[in-house]
């Protein structure tokens, strides 16, 4: 019986990671990895059933994090989270997969990691205000079950307001925290997010 309800994930070979360069950690040269990845003719949609136990195959997720002025969006992922792994760890990120339903939805301009990128930060959060938006970097980290089937793409988000609330029920404990904060609870976070704040650490002068 599929856990996922038939969903089709976008995913690229892991093998295309290893010929363009894998890292364990974060990369902040996303130039080096996503306009091979996201060509059309080097990534497909797997189900999502065979994907999440398949390391042959990297998926690839969006993941958002937000800055208001010199904060960064936290929060703690509920039990309805749809990753059961990570459930009850604080996080960094919103994202999610790339989906067929994505393709389907895509036009001629606007691309189907674009659309799904909107669609997972609309279902999640409501944002009152406007934002800017620049891919940051990529996170790799075969060091769990969990990373060894993903590859993140992160996305800063740099808001006009701090004025965001949970779009769904899983997303609790909302709050904007500093880099200092962040690090004080560091060991509570997902492993992706404390990739996060390593290289937001790194950049942090630049944004």
């Amino acid at each position: 019986m599929s856990k996922y309800e038939d969903e089709n994930v976008l995913v690229i070979p892991r093998s295309l990671f290893d010929e363009l360069g894998a890292f364990e950690g974060i990369s902040l040269e996303p130039e080096k990895y996503l306009p091979t990845m996201l060509d059309p003719e080097n990534n497909f949609f797997l189900s999502r059933d065979d994907a999440e136990d398949d390391p042959s195959h990297k998926q690839i997720i969006p993941y958002a994090i937000f800055r208001f002025e010199d904060r960064f969006l936290h929060y703690v992922r509920g039990g309805g989270s749809g990753e059961k792994r990570l459930a009850a760890k604080g996080s960094l990120g919103i994202g999610g997969h790339i989906n067929d339903t994505d393709f389907a939805a895509a036009s001629l301009d606007k691309d189907t990691y674009a659309t799904g990128v909107e669609r997972e930060i609309d279902e999640e959060l409501t944002i009152d205000g406007g934002y800017s938006q620049k891919v940051l970097g990529l996170i790799n980290d075969d060091s769990n079950e969990v990373g060894q089937v993903h590859l993140g793409v992160v996305h800063l988000f740099t808001l006009t307001t701090d004025q965001v609330t949970p779009g769904e029920d899983n997303i609790t404990e909302l709050e904007f925290f500093t880099l200092e904060e962040l690090q004080a609870r560091r060991d509570r976070l997902e492993s992706w997010s404390q990739i996060c704040l390593d290289g937001l650490a790194q950049v942090w002068r630049d944004l």
